[in-house]
This record gives C-alpha cells, structure tokens and sequence, in this order.
C-alpha cells in the first residue's frame, strides 16, 4: 500500500483514491510572466516521479497543470515590454512546454489556462455569492467572506484570530474583514477586463485554480500539489472557495515539495540568482536536474550548486556503469556473483518498491538501485556474458525509467560508438604486438574525446566520462 505525507492532517496516510484505480491530480503550474527558473523545474520533476510510480504501480493518473495566464506580473511585464499581455504569456507557456519536454517530464493529461476558463469562473463567483460566502462591492469587487467558512485555516494550521491581528484594510478597500480576498476584481484602465455581473473586470488568483480544478476534475480529487511556499494563502483560499462552494472534502491529500535554495539562499530576483531551466540545460544534462531531486526528500529544501550537482552528476555515472557490455564473450561464467544475479533482481525489485510506497522515497529507492549496480559490476568483473548480464540491465533500465531518468550518454551514439569499438579493436591487436607506445595514444586520445578505456585481465572496455 502506498503511503503518503498528507499537509492537511500532518502524517503518513494510505492512498484510498475517489475512483478504484484512478488518481485524479491537480498541480498548480506557473505564472507565465518569465522564463521558468530551476525552482519551476523542481517542482514540476517532484510530481512527475510521483505520477510515473503510480502509473507503474498501476494506476491511471488524471494529471492537471494550469497555466495562470492572467495576472497583475504578466500586465505589467506586458506593459512595460509594449505587447499584448496575452502574446506574452502564450511565448512563454510554449517555452515551458518545451522545457518540460526536454526535462523529460510526461505531458499533462490537461493544461488548462485561466483566459480560457473565464466562464467557469465567472459562475463560481456568482456561486458563492449567492451561497452567502461572498459578497459584491459598490465598485464592482468581490471578495470571499473568511468568517463565513468556520474552518478557515485548517491547511496552513493558522487561527483567523491570529491572523487578523496583523492584517488591515487598506484606503479605498470596501473588505468587510482585513483577512476577506478578492474573487473578482473591477477593471483598471489598460487592463484585460471580461464582462461579469458586476461590471468588467478580471478573477482573483486564487479562484482560479479552484474553477480549473472544477472544470476538468470535478468537485473531488485525490492529491492536490504544489510548492510549499503556496500553502498559505492560496492553496488555504482554495480550500476555503471551493468547499463552500460544493459542500463537500476538496482533495484527500494535500502535497506540497520543498523549496530550492542557490548556495542556501531562496531564489529571488531580488537577489538576481534566478537561474533559468534554459540556462541549466544548456551546462548540465536533464538528468543530472532529477538526479539532484531524486538524492533527497521532495519535502525538504532542495540545495542547488556546483557541489550538489557533481555530486548528481557522479551518482548518475555510477547507475550507468552498469550498463557497460560485458567483457566475457564465449562461455557463461559460473562465478558466485554471476550465478546470484537473479536473486539480486528479486531484492531490487521489492527494495524500490517499499521505499517508493513510504511517500516517495526515492534516496531509499536509488540506495537499492546503487546495491543493484555493485552485483551488477561484481558480476562483469566475475566474467558475466552478456546473456547473463541482460536481464539485471533490463531491470535497472525499467526501474530507473519509472523514475524518469534516461541514463543517455552525454555524447556519441550509434555509429559514433561503432568507431570507438573499431579503435579498440586496433587497440587490442596492438597490445598483442606490443606496441605500447601506439595502444597508449589510442587510450590517451579517446581520454580527451571524454570516453575511458578500461583494461583487465579479461580484455578492455570503454565508457563514456
């Protein structure tokens, strides 16, 4: 049974989804205003890995990512750049598309965007309003009645007491309550505005993703995810909006992964350490980006920098060392560690398994996949065919594909690798002739083209640094 850390009650809970095998899944994507920075990645990686173990366990996953594609940062990046802020949001929702494409991230079953789900939204309001938990002003807001809904607050475990005493409203606010958030909000000029009952204007962000999640999901989901940073107050709000609403639980669970720190600090562009998902990709492969989100817990602070990332990068090398051809051509090998391989794939299967059912543990489930690469290795080194090796490899592909990790070389494939095994050859005869002078150039030469050349008493093989 998987369990999993649910922020709503504070533990481990047993996954009991609405529908028997179907995980219906909403998490909150970007607001497209920028290029996605690395955090973005982060959190997208986080519930990709848990969408491809649930496929893998069985499950079919309804898996939602919305746009926000409407909002006072893209209005005013749009005014500022003298575009259409619609033009502007759609170039940077394909930008992320394709980032998220190269990060290996499967595409969502449904990427709503808010400029389309306008209708929706509008009768969400009106909903609410006339269920009482709402209420229009004289200048064309609507703001959402916190002392309406008693349980406002269980998410973020904060009391609306505590929270009112360090809240105001503002000159010019027609709030009932400091804490009241807006539903819907009169339209300013130079603005994107849609005709509403009570006059032009556009939605608040918090009621947005609620009438998403309605839209394409219902009124129940299974897991509800995002950055830790968006529990309060918008995945509050949420809750709040769409209970009171329909009347009944929002989502089971409630996810929330760690926020990524450069060099211990928080990105901010305050700070002007934002590194972009286009920058990362052009210095380091899409799998050193889930190496890194993989070594930890997706509920911790995730520390990027050159240190993490060789040390991802390192871990990576060593999944792939196993991988490597065998160097034993002709008989099988009858060696202890060869003979034990099998068993060694019954244990890896069930040790990735029990880490990945206790909320997605995937530092555990790479431990028994690195245990797995040693036997592996053990057993190539003890004189493995490639028979005997293939089925160990094919597991370690499997498992580390439901991870989402491609294991690709960083350079050369296909008739690329036959040259090199072409040189080796050449190599290999020029040893025998004792031409030590010729077989070292060849090793020193491919060393600089970034593949290493192995030698032991069974013959040579090569692999890429």
């Amino acid at each position: 049974m998987i369990r999993l850390y649910n922020t709503l009650t504070r533990k481990k809970e047993e996954l009991q989804t609405l529908e028997p095998g179907i995980v219906k899944m909403y998490v909150c994507g970007p607001t497209v205003y920028n290029d996605a920075h690395v955090g973005h990645a982060m959190s997208a990686l986080v519930f990709d890995i848990i969408r491809r173990y649930l496929e893998y366990r069985g499950y079919r996953v309804r898996h939602v990512m919305n746009y926000t594609d409407v909002d006072d940062k893209i209005i005013q990046r749009a005014n500022q750049m003298g575009i259409d802020p619609f033009a502007l949001a759609q170039k940077y929702i394909e930008d992320f598309n394709q980032n998220l494409e190269d990060l290996n991230i499967l595409p969502a079953t449904s990427k709503p965007q808010v400029s389309k789900t306008m209708p929706q939204i509008i009768a969400f309001v009106q909903g609410l309003i006339e269920r009482g938990y709402a209420y229009p002003t004289p200048s064309g807001d609507v703001y959402f009645r916190v002392t309406k809904d008693d349980d406002y607050g269980k998410l973020s475990g904060r009391k609306l007491e505590e929270m009112q005493a360090g809240a105001r409203i503002e000159v010019g606010e027609e709030k009932q309550h400091p804490m009241d958030f807006a539903l819907w909000k009169a339209a300013k000029p130079g603005e994107p505005a849609w005709d509403s009952p009570w006059g032009k204007g556009r939605p608040g962000w918090h009621i947005e993703c609620s009438a998403m999640n309605l839209a394409e999901l219902g009124e129940q989901i299974d897991i509800h995810g995002g950055g830790n940073d968006l529990i309060f107050p918008h995945h509050e709000n949420e809750i709040a909006q769409t209970e009171s609403y329909t009347g009944k639980p929002f989502a089971r669970y409630w996810m929330h992964n760690g926020m990524l720190q450069l060099g211990g600090e928080k990105m901010s562009k305050s700070l002007g350490n934002i590194i972009s998902i286009k920058e990362f990709l052009s210095k380091r492969d899409a799998d050193v980006m889930r190496m890194l989100v993989l070594n930890g817990s997706y509920r911790a602070p995730l520390v990027f920098n050159e240190e993490t990332l060789d040390a991802a990068e390192k871990g990576l090398e060593r999944l792939k060392s196993a991988l490597r051809p065998a160097i034993n051509k002709s008989a099988d090998s009858t060696a202890d560690a060869v003979v034990a391989l099998p068993a060694a794939i019954q244990t890896v299967e069930t040790a990735f398994t029990e880490a990945m059912d206790d909320d997605f543990n995937t530092a555990g489930a790479l431990g028994a996949l690195f245990d797995f690469v040693r036997a592996i290795n053990t057993a190539r080194d003890a004189g493995a065919t490639e028979s005997q090796l293939r089925p160990a490899q094919d597991t370690l592909r499997k498992l580390t594909g439901v991870l989402g990790l491609r294991l690709t070389e960083k350079r050369g494939a296909g008739d690329a690798d036959k040259f090199i095994e072409l040189l080796l050859e050449v190599r290999t005869e020029a040893r025998k002739q004792k031409l030590w002078a010729l077989s070292d150039m060849i090793r020193d030469r491919l060393k600089e083209l970034g593949v290493i050349v192995e030698d032991s008493r069974e013959g040579s093989t090569w692999r890429y640094s």
